[in-house]
C-alpha cells in the first residue's frame, strides 16, 4: 500500500545475531544472516520490483517479477526466497534483468483488465506501479479479441466467456473481483500465516487456478472467512479492496491511532480524505498487533458517523418527560446546580462519578479529579472493577503490581499455553492470532473453559487438553494443578528458594498438599476427569515456558480474587514468572481497561494503586489540586445503587458506560437509577442508562481526540485527532467544563497538559510524555527513570513486591448453586462480530453476523424441555426472567447454557444475581442457575422495557 507509513521491504527481516556483508548494485549492505537479498537491497534503499512479495509473509517465490543476478552463480534467481551470503555481489538491473521482467510483465497484463482510470486501486495499486517500474509499454499478446481471459463477460461470438467469474459483493466491506486476480496467493498466504483462519485457497490448477473462499458453493460471507481484512490488506492488485475505498476514493493521508474495541491496543493508520475517514489500516510498526487487525478494529468505525449518535447536550426535569435541546453552557448549569443541591441536601459524599474503559488515560483521570477535588469524596467506580478488579487485588498481592507480566511478542517463545476463562479468538482476535502461530510452530496448549471454545480445535490448532470444568470451580481446578505439581515434585524448588517467601511457600506446600485437594478428591464436584488434570498439570510444569492468559471466565466469580491468587501460584511453583515466554496475563476486555485501572478509578485508590488512607500519597494530590482529600474510601458501584435506594445517594455523573445493559441484576440498577435526582449520562448515543437520566452530554469517538490508552500488556499508546469532535468538544474538555461550572478552575489546552500531571504524581508513569510516545511509537510501564524507555517484562529481577508470596486457595462454593427450580448453570461471554454491550458494532455491518443475543444450550437439555433449533425460550433465575432464541450445539455441556449480552432486548444481564467476588465485589456473572423453558416470545418485562425506552428517548428540538 503506498500510502502507508510504513515502507513494505519485501520480506522479513531475519533474526539472527550472526551478520553477513553482502555488495547490492556497488552498495555494500550488513544484515543478520538469512535475510534474503530483497530484503537487503530494500534496507539500502534499492528497491527490487516484486508482486508475491510482501514483508508480512513468509517468501514465495512465485511471480518472478524479483529476479537478481549474483555474480558466481548461474541463472536468475527469486530475490525473495535467496538468502544473503557473505562477499554475494549482487545486480539488480541489468539488460537481462530488464527483459525478463518485461516479459513476466506483459503475461500479468495480458489478462488483466485495463480500466486503471475506472478501478478503484487506481494510484494504490502494486500492479500499476511494477508495470511502471520494469518500463513496460506494451503488451504483445492477444487478449480479449482472440485468446481466452477472465476479464470478458462475454467472448468475441457474444457467447458467455466459461472464465469469467463475476464480482463477490457478499461481505458487506469489501469485494472480491476474480477478473483482476493475478493468482500472487498473497490473499491465501495472510489468512493462512497472519490471521490462521485458512479460509482461502488457489481452486484450480494453472490457467484454472482461482482464489476461493471456502468451498465451492461459499462466498466470503458464507465461508469461515472472519472479515480481519489481513487478505484486503495484502492484496496487490483491486482484486480484493475495501467498498469504502470503491465508494469515497483513494486516501490521501494517514494518521496514526489506536483502535478503541478490545485490549489489544492494535495501532491503525487511518487513511483519510479530506475530513473523511476512508478506512482503517493496521499498522505496521504497531507493537502490539504488528499489522494484523480484526473485523472490528479494521472496518466497524462506521458508527462514529451514525445518525443515532447524539451531537446536542440535552436535559429534562424528570425522567418520564421528553429530552430537551439546549446549548453546552445552559445544560452544564443544569448539571451543576442539580449536583449542588443534592450535596446541600444529602451531604458532599451523596453523587459520584463512573469513569470509562472506553476513554482515554487523561479523560479517566480527569473524571476521578471531578469526584475527589470538586465533589470532594472518594464515590468513583468503573467496569474496569466489574470486570477485572480480581486482577488487581490477586496479582497485587502475589507479586506486589496488578498487571500483566509479558509483552505480547512474548508468545513467540512460549512452549506450553495455558489459557482459562477466556476465548482470545472472538474476545481478542488479533492476539489470538499470534498465539495460533505460536500453536501451528509446536507449542503446546491447555484449555480450561466450561464451553469448547474454537481454540480446543480448529485448522491446525488442537489443544493437548481440554478441561471441560463445571462453571463455579475455578479455584479447586487450579488448586489440584497445584497439587500434583507439588506432591508429585515438578516445582521449580531453585526459583522459589531465590524469589519466593520461604514461609509463605511452606504453609501452601502444607496446604496443597492435602489430598483433599487432589485431582481425584476433587472429580466429582469440578467434573473434569483427574486423569486429564494431572496430564495438564504436567504438562505446564515440564513443557517448558510456561504462559497463561485469562479473562473474565476467571475474574467474574465470587471467588475471582482467589482464582487469580491461584494462577500466580502456579506460575510461581514452576518458575514461569519474570522470563521471555512465561508469564501471567490478564486479557483486558475493553481498550482501556488497565488505563482506567491505572488512573484511580477505584473508590480506595489514587492513582497508581495507591491507597487513598495513606497520608503520605494524599499529600501529592492535595499539594497538585489544592483542596483536602477525603480520607476514607468511596462507594463501589453496588454501593452507589444501595445507597440511592436508601435516600443517601442522588447524583451521578457516569462517562461511556452503560449501566443498566452491563451491570448485574438489572431490575435492581433500573431502580436505583430511578431514585436518583440527578443522573448524567456523557455518551455517544441515548443508550440503555440514558433512559434513567435526567443530563445528556454528547461523547466524542476515539476518532476525534487526543489522549492515549493502556492495553492489557500495560502498553501506552497514542490516540490521535483524526477528525474535529462532531459535537464540538473532546470527552476530557466535557469534563472540565462540568468541573469548572462546579466552581473549579481547571485550565488544561491539551491531553498532553493532562499526562504530564500523571506523570508529575504517579511513580509508575513518571517517565511518560507525549514526546516519548510518538519517539517510541509506545512504552509499557512503569516508565520512569530507572526504566526511561518502559518495562516490557516484569518481575525479571525480582518480584515488585520483593519475595513472591504463596497464598492458600480454599474452594468455597458460591451461593449461586444449581436445583430442583434452576437446574442449569448460564454464564455468559462475548462474539467476535460484537463488543461489550453492542452500542458501537450494533451501529454497523457487523450486525450481519450477529444480529441478536441467542441461547447456546446442549442436544440432551433441549431434547427433555421439548426445545428445537431457533425456537424461543424463557431463560428464568431468582433475580429475573428474559427471552430469546435458542441454538442446539454440543460446545456447551449438558447442565450448561451460554448467551452473549451485547443487544438491549435480550437484556442477559436481568437474569444474573447480585453475587460478587469476596474480596472485590467483582459480579458473578458467569454462574447464575437458570431455567430454560419454551416461550411464545418477548417476556412482559422485556415489552414494558421496550415501551419505556422507547417513551424516554423522545426528543424535542431545540429551535432553530
Amino acid at each position: 500500500m503506498p500510502l502507508s507509513l510504513t515502507e513494505d521491504h519485501g520480506t522479513k527481516l531475519a533474526k539472527a545475531e550472526a551478520m553477513v556483508t553482502l555488495t547490492v548494485d556497488g552498495v555494500d549492505v550488513t544484515v543478520p544472516a538469512g535475510t534474503s537479498i530483497m530484503r537487503a537491497a530494500s534496507e539500502a534503499a534499492i528497491k527490487v520490483p516484486k508482486l508475491c512479495a510482501t514483508d508480512m509473509l513468509d517468501a514465495f517465490g512465485s511471480c518472478r517479477l524479483c529476479l537478481v543476478e549474483i555474480e558466481g552463480r548461474p541463472g536468475t534467481p527469486a530475490s525473495c526466497t535467496t538468502p544473503a551470503a557473505e562477499g554475494m555481489v549482487v545486480r539488480t538491473q541489468t539488460e537481462r534483468l530488464k527483459k525478463l521482467r518485461r516479459g513476466v510483465m506483459e503475461l500479468y497484463i495480458s489478462d488483466h483488465p485495463l480500466d486503471c482510470l475506472t478501478c478503484a486501486a487506481n494510484g494504490d495499486c502494486e500492479l500499476q506501479d511494477m508495470a511502471g517500474a520494469v518500463g513496460l509499454r506494451d503488451v504483445r499478446y492477444d487478449t480479449v479479441a482472440e485468446k481466452d481471459n477472465h476479464f470478458s463477460v462475454r467472448n468475441t461470438t457474444g457467447e458467455n466467456n466459461p472464465f469469467y467469474l463475476p464480482k463477490d459483493q457478499s461481505n458487506p466491506y469489501f469485494d472480491y473481483d476474480p477478473s483482476k486476480c493475478i493468482v500472487c496467493s498473497r490473499c491465501v498466504r495472510a489468512c493462512e500465516e497472519v490471521q490462521g483462519t485458512f479460509a482461502l485457497t488457489i481452486a484450480g490448477r494453472g490457467w484454472g487456478s482461482r482464489v476461493s473462499a471456502g468451498a465451492a458453493f461459499d462466498d466470503f460471507l458464507s465461508s469461515e472467512c472472519v472479515s480481519c481484512g489481513a487478505c484486503v490488506q495484502a492484496c496487490p492488485t483491486a482484486t480484493l479492496v475495501e467498498r469504502s475505498v470503491v465508494e469515497t476514493g483513494t486516501p490521501e493521508r494517514s494518521v496514526v491511532t489506536t483502535c478503541a474495541y478490545c485490549g489489544v491496543g492494535c495501532s491503525f493508520e487511518a487513511q483519510m480524505r479530506g475530513n473523511e475517514l476512508v478506512r482503517m489500516v493496521p499498522y505496521k510498526d504497531g507493537k502490539a498487533n504488528r499489522g494484523h487487525s480484526c473485523v472490528k478494529g479494521r472496518f466497524a468505525y462506521g458508527y462514529a458517523e451514525h445518525k443515532d449518535r447524539i451531537l446536542s447536550p440535552m436535559i429534562r426535569d424528570r425522567i418520564d418527560e421528553p429530552w430537551r435541546e439546549v446549548a453546552w453552557d445552559e445544560a452544564l448549569a443544569f448539571a451543576a446546580a442539580r449536583l449542588k443541591a443534592i450535596q446541600d441536601k444529602k451531604g458532599r459524599r451523596s453523587i459520584g462519578v463512573i469513569t470509562s474503559s472506553r476513554c482515554t488515560n487523561e479523560e479517566t483521570y480527569l473524571v476521578q479529579k471531578l469526584a475527589r477535588a470538586v465533589f470532594r469524596n472518594n464515590n468513583t467506580d468503573t467496569c474496569a472493577r466489574v470486570c477485572h478488579s480480581p486482577t488487581g487485588y490477586g496479582l497485587g498481592q502475589t507479586y506486589g503490581t496488578s498487571a500483566g507480566t509479558q509483552d505480547f511478542d512474548s508468545v513467540e517463545q512460549a512452549d506450553v499455553v495455558l489459557v482459562i476463562g477466556a476465548n482470545p479468538t472472538d474476545g481478542h482476535p488479533v492476539f489470538a492470532s499470534r498465539l495460533k502461530k505460536r500453536l501451528r510452530e509446536g507449542a503446546k496448549l491447555i484449555v480450561i473453559d466450561p464451553r469448547r471454545i474454537d481454540l480446543v480445535r480448529m485448522p491446525h490448532v488442537e489443544a493437548a487438553h481440554h478441561l471441560p470444568l463445571r462453571p463455579g470451580t475455578n479455584v479447586a481446578v487450579v488448586t489440584a494443578m497445584a497439587h500434583v505439581i507439588v506432591t508429585e515434585g515438578l516445582h521449580d524448588q531453585a526459583y522459589i528458594d531465590e524469589r519466593c517467601d520461604t514461609e509463605a511457600f511452606t504453609d501452601y506446600v502444607e496446604f496443597v498438599s492435602d489430598p483433599r485437594h487432589s485431582p481425584e478428591a476433587v472429580e466429582e464436584l469440578t467434573g473434569v476427569p483427574a486423569a486429564k488434570l494431572r496430564a495438564a498439570a504436567r504438562l505446564y510444569a515440564t513443557g517448558g515456558n510456561g504462559a497463561i492468559y485469562y479473562g473474565l471466565g476467571v475474574t467474574e466469580h465470587s471467588q475471582g480474587s482467589t482464582t487469580v491468587i491461584g494462577i500466580a501460584n502456579v506460575a510461581m511453583l514452576t518458575g514461569n514468572v519474570g522470563k521471555v515466554g512465561a508469564g501471567v496475563n490478564p486479557l483486558r476486555g475493553q481498550n482501556n481497561v488497565q488505563g482506567s485501572c491505572d488512573m484511580g478509578s477505584f473508590p480506595h485508590e489514587l492513582p497508581g494503586y495507591r491507597h487513598v488512607k495513606n497520608a503520605d500519597v494524599r499529600a501529592i494530590y492535595e499539594e497538585q489540586w489544592g483542596v483536602e482529600i477525603d480520607p476514607e474510601p468511596g462507594l463501589r458501584i453496588p454501593n452507589m445503587f444501595d445507597a440511592a435506594l436508601d435516600g443517601s445517594f442522588g447524583g451521578l455523573y457516569c462517562q461511556g458506560e452503560d449501566i443498566v445493559q452491563s451491570d448485574p441484576d438489572t431490575k435492581h440498577v433500573v431502580a436505583a437509577l430511578s431514585a436518583m435526582d440527578c443522573v448524567i449520562v456523557h455518551d455517544l448515543f441515548l443508550n440503555e442508562t440514558s433512559n434513567y437520566a435526567h443530563v445528556f452530554l454528547p461523547g466524542s469517538s476515539f476518532l476525534e481526540k487526543d489522549g492515549t490508552f493502556t492495553n492489557a500488556e500495560r502498553r501506552i499508546n497514542r490516540v490521535r485527532k483524526v477528525m474535529a469532535p462532531k459535537a464540538d468538544y473532546a470527552d476530557w474538555e466535557v469534563t472540565q467544563m462540568l468541573a469548572n461550572a462546579m466552581g473549579a478552575n481547571w485550565t488544561y489546552h491539551h491531553p498532553s497538559e493532562i499526562m504530564a500531571e500523571v506523570a508529575a504524581t504517579t511513580p509508575s508513569f513518571a517517565g511518560v510524555t507525549y514526546d516519548l510516545l510518538d519517539e517510541k511509537g509506545s512504552v509499557q510501564w512503569p516508565c520512569n527513570e530507572a526504566r526511561p524507555e518502559g518495562t516490557p517484562m516484569m518481575h525479571v529481577d525480582g518480584f515488585v513486591r520483593g519475595k513472591g508470596r504463596f497464598i492458600r486457595t480454599d474452594y468455597v462454593a458460591t451461593e449461586e448453586k444449581s436445583g430442583p427450580r434452576f437446574p442449569l448453570l448460564l454464564t455468559t461471554g462475548r462474539i467476535l462480530s460484537q463488543y461489550n454491550v453492542g452500542a458501537q458494532t450494533r451501529r454497523t455491518a457487523n450486525t450481519v453476523w450477529h444480529d441478536r443475543d441467542v441461547l447456546e444450550i446442549h442436544p440432551h437439555d433441549a431434547e427433555n424441555r421439548g426445545i428445537y433449533e431457533g425456537d424461543w425460550v424463557r431463560l428464568s433465575s431468582r433475580a429475573g426472567e428474559t427471552t430469546l432464541r435458542a441454538t442446539i450445539t454440543d460446545r456447551v455441556s449438558p447442565g450448561v447454557v451460554y448467551t452473549t449480552f451485547h443487544h438491549p432486548d435480550t437484556q442477559a444481564n436481568v437474569v444474573t444475581t447480585d453475587n460478587s467476588d469476596w474480596a472485590t465485589n467483582c459480579p458473578e456473572y458467569k454462574v447464575t442457575a437458570v431455567q430454560v423453558a419454551p416461550s411464545n416470545g418477548p417476556s412482559e418485562w422485556q415489552e414494558d422495557y421496550s415501551d419505556h425506552s422507547e417513551s424516554s428517548r423522545r426528543i424535542i428540538q431545540a429551535a432553530e
